[in-house]
């Protein structure tokens, strides 16, 4: 189980993304958000969101990604209640979130959206969270029995000799790195911070770039030396991929076919395979929608600033 950590500063993008008819995305589990149609998702965070002027970046965007080995075990409810696990211990607590499923990729993965922005006004700290979720989700890869790496994983880093030394630190970085850079320039200052060089390699004399090459302790090692999953197409094909991420530049969201069942709160014991069917409604035409701003109205007054 890795986690991979996202924030910004607006919703629409985020709801956008998760229910991309792409990702053939089944909603699992919601909390203190309007379910009638995309828009009304994302309107019910940003109205919290007003609760508080400090957070400049209240969405939490959190993708839980599990091995291709755990797809048989893990049904919907257990992802659920893995991830409610993994939110009470990270501190995400008593805030608006939901949790979806993609099935657009071989390995089971789940994305939660939640406010920073909680339910009495308060920010939820990030402070340490990429450090805290690694421990988290060893833990709870542990607890849960789901698959752990073989491989460079559980190699015993302390009886290697050089040049495999080196070579484990540089694969241990790159771990580390890659999932939370957006970019080569990112990698290469986190690199850097632990004594690591990064380099390209290019075709003949052209600009043309055809590979990687990482500097530690005047050792050099190819990405693909590295390992195969740290060549250069493989590495910039994931730092594109968390760019876009980050920068929430998403393709413009069908309406999804079916409409649950209307509830504040929704679980995995009533999983959502599509959700809405009603059409996106102008705002303040919607009573229930103008019931839940007076509600986040009436609770903004109440909380001192």
């Amino acid at each position: 189980m890795m986690a991979k950590i996202t924030k910004g500063s607006a919703f629409a993008g985020a709801v956008k993304y998760i229910f991309d008819p792409k990702k053939q995305t089944e909603l699992l589990a919601a909390e203190e958000v309007r379910l009638k149609d995309v828009e009304s998702v994302a309107r019910s965070f940003e109205a919290q969101r007003q609760l508080s002027s400090r957070a400049t970046r209240p969405v939490g965007h959190i993708s839980l990604d599990f091995s291709a080995q755990d797809r048989e075990s893990l049904d919907n409810a257990k992802m659920v209640a893995i991830a409610r696990e993994y939110m009470e211990r990270m501190g995400i607590r008593e805030t608006q979130f939901i949790i979806g499923r993609h099935h657009n990729r071989e390995h089971p993965h789940i994305h939660l959206l939640y406010n920073r922005v909680d339910n009495n006004g308060r920010t939820i700290s990030d402070r340490h969270d990429r450090v805290r979720s690694t421990k988290i989700c060893r833990e709870l890869t542990e607890k849960h029995c789901l698959y752990i790496a073989g491989g460079k994983e559980n190699v015993k880093r302390n009886r290697l000799r050089e040049p495999d030394a080196t070579k484990y630190r540089i694969y241990d970085a790159l771990v580390r790195h890659v999932p939370q850079s957006a970019s080569w320039e990112e990698l290469q200052k986190r690199l850097r911070s632990e004594g690591i060089e990064l380099g390209f390699k290019t075709k003949g004399s052209s600009s043309q770039v055809e590979g990687v090459r990482f500097t530690m302790n005047n050792l050099s090692f190819n990405g693909s030396k590295v390992d195969r999953q740290f060549s250069y197409a493989k590495i910039d094909y994931a730092l594109r991929q968390n760019n876009r991420a980050e920068q929430q530049s998403l393709p413009p969201v069908q309406q999804p076919q079916h409409r649950p069942e209307h509830h504040e709160s929704t679980t995995a014991g009533n999983s959502i395979g599509s959700l809405f069917d009603i059409p996106i409604l102008p705002n303040g035409t919607d009573p229930e929608e103008e019931a839940f701003r007076r509600q986040m109205q009436r609770k903004k007054k109440g909380i001192r600033l």
